[in-house]
């Protein structure tokens, strides 16, 4: 690595100011993915990297002047700039020395969707004296991460639950068919590029096509696409919920 430069250190929350120089001159090991957190390994440490609502990280030729909401960049030896563009300053750099799984961030976060710490066993197990409802208790990250509102609504439907349910309701058969209904949806949505906020576009600057197949998100009014009937919404935990009262129970 070449150099590093940090244009804004007012992100959801400040970049250290040792920051630059912890990993300058340092060789990246690898990159991997806990939750919505980007992990950069290096040597001496690890990067950890929250893109927020509206954060994107891009590669850009050395030399590329920087636009406006280009917050830092991390130069490599190949003629190469990591760069990260936050509009919002929503999204947060973090640096540990440590194993980043004991960070304060990652220490809580709870098995992956797609991963085999997650199946209906352990949604049934998690489920039991519960009482939320359980479109809210999907979305908690401390029962699964990366079920996020839309995948959540989307997931329900497939299953044939209703979002208000309370999670202990769910018998072990329902359990089993949302953590599978879960790990479809998205699987599907990373497939076709993911369902995005409508001024966000990937590495390639396409924008996530998922919405395009949703069965009931942001279709309130609109017929189900399954039984015909209207499709309804309400808010839930501050948040749109998108249900068919025909299909869902």
């Amino acid at each position: 690595m070449l150099d590093v430069i940090v244009r804004e250190r007012r992100l959801r929350w400040p970049i250290a100011a040792h920051f630059e120089a912890a990993i300058r001159g340092q060789t990246v090991r690898a990159v991997e993915r806990r939750a919505k957190y980007i992990l950069i390994r290096f040597d001496a440490g690890t990067l950890i990297l929250h893109l927020g609502m509206s954060g994107s990280l891009r590669l850009v030729k050395q030399g590329t002047s920087p636009r406006t909401h280009d917050h830092w960049d991390i130069h490599v030896d190949n003629g190469w700039v990591l760069r990260f563009h936050d509009p919002r300053r929503f999204g947060s750099l973090h640096w540990t020395g440590t194993d980043p799984e004991l960070h304060p961030l990652l220490a809580k976060l709870a098995p992956e969707p797609l991963g085999p710490g997650f199946d209906g066993e352990y949604l049934y197990r998690t489920t039991r004296k519960r009482s939320v409802a359980i479109k809210q208790f999907i979305m908690n990250s401390q029962v699964v991460v990366g079920v996020g509102n839309i995948y959540a609504s989307e997931a329900l439907f497939r299953a044939r639950i209703a979002p208000r349910r309370a999670a202990r309701r769910l018998t072990r058969k329902e359990a089993f068919a949302l953590a599978e209904a879960i790990k479809a949806v998205l699987g599907e949505a990373i497939k076709i590029g993911g369902t995005t906020l409508r001024d966000y576009v990937n590495a390639d600057g396409a924008p996530g096509y998922f919405r395009q197949q949703l069965f009931v998100y942001e279709r309130k009014g609109a017929a189900c696409r399954v039984c015909k009937s209207v499709v309804k919404q309400f808010v839930q935990g501050q948040r749109s919920t998108y249900w068919c009262s025909t299909c869902q129970h």
